[in-house]
């Protein structure tokens, strides 16, 4: 490790970026000096769709559609895959925020009984405080441990955690507009990445998300009661795989919705300097959390870290 740690867990010097490690986890070094993902797929510019006429939770600022003017990017075919958060590790010597503060936030039923009693969250008690949990050991000391997951997608990161990722590989989070975009994959105002047709508990199953009762039975019949690997599923017409569903993706914005209903105004009140996720995750259902949809978002404090939670790159076209 080079360089003095400062007080945000970072290095004040990072590694260079290329090397044995950068390439053993699937970077491409360019003449820009940027770390590119060997699968990074370039996302077309011209007119892109934003939000929704139609939206599935009207108080989440998911309407109405919209029609921007976008640039052509390179975006990771994948979110950031355990292999290649610790490659990033292990070349800057980066202690997380969940490290820092010894504790981070899992599923009830993520938590394994050797942890013992663990502190819930108030309306939300599915979600337990669990000391020791991390990126490394995602449920807490002496349980689902990230190098047995390689290509899962890293999760237990903050918003400023993927900051310091994308200093390192010359990347960035996308805007929302950006992430849209690319989510839609070319079939224009949709609702999914593969179109309108609605994933279900028993046979139409195109994401990684809750089949079941949630909060207190998944019958897990894609396959996966947690994360799925992060290249699964068929991708969609861009090359981008598990958009939605799986985990959610920070991207670069603060979240914000625009709204006089008194009550929408109350709550982000109480949100204020929170980033905005995108795509949902394997926890998300549609009798509670509707939220694995396209122009579905949520709002969360940059360091909260918690195991549904990752986030994926992008870069310039010319990278």
């Amino acid at each position: 490790m080079t360089g003095a740690r400062d007080e945000n867990g970072c290095c004040n010097g990072f590694q260079p970026r290329g090397g044995a490690l950068a390439a053993e986890a699937g970077f491409i070094s360019t003449p820009h000096n940027l770390l590119v993902a060997d699968d990074a797929v370039r996302i077309p510019g011209g007119k892109a769709f934003v939000g929704t006429q139609l939206p599935g939770i009207p108080d989440d600022g998911e309407d109405p559609v919209r029609v921007v003017n976008m640039k052509p990017f390179r975006m990771a075919a994948t979110t950031v895959t355990n292999r290649q958060f610790r490659a990033f590790i292990d070349a800057t010597g980066y202690l997380t925020e969940a490290e820092r503060f010894g504790w981070s936030f899992v599923f009830w039923a993520q938590v394994p009984e050797h942890i013992g009693p663990t502190q819930g969250v108030v309306d939300v008690e599915w979600w337990r405080r669990v000391d020791g949990a991390n990126w490394r050991d995602i449920n807490g000391p002496n349980t689902e441990d990230a190098s047995w997951f390689p290509d899962h997608p890293v999760v237990q990161v903050s918003w400023n955690d993927a900051q310091a990722y994308a200093k390192w590989v010359g990347g960035r989070l996308p805007t929302e507009a950006e992430w849209e975009h690319a989510a839609r994959g070319g079939l224009g105002e949709v609702k999914f990445p593969w179109g309108d047709r609605e994933p279900d508990d028993t046979a139409y199953l195109p994401c990684n998300i809750w089949q079941g009762q949630f909060p207190k039975a998944n019958t897990a019949v894609d396959g996966f009661a947690t994360t799925a690997p992060a290249k699964w599923y068929v991708p969609n017409g861009y090359g981008l795989y598990n958009v939605v569903g799986n985990i959610w993706e920070w991207t670069a914005d603060p979240y914000r919705i625009k709204s006089l209903k008194k009550h929408v105004r109350r709550r982000l009140d109480t949100m204020k300097g929170y980033k905005l996720s995108k795509g949902g995750s394997f926890l998300c259902h549609r009798s509670y959390c509707y939220r694995y949809r396209i122009a579905a978002r949520s709002g969360t404090s940059p360091d909260s870290t918690t195991t549904h939670q990752g986030f994926r790159m992008v870069w310039p076209d010319e990278g």
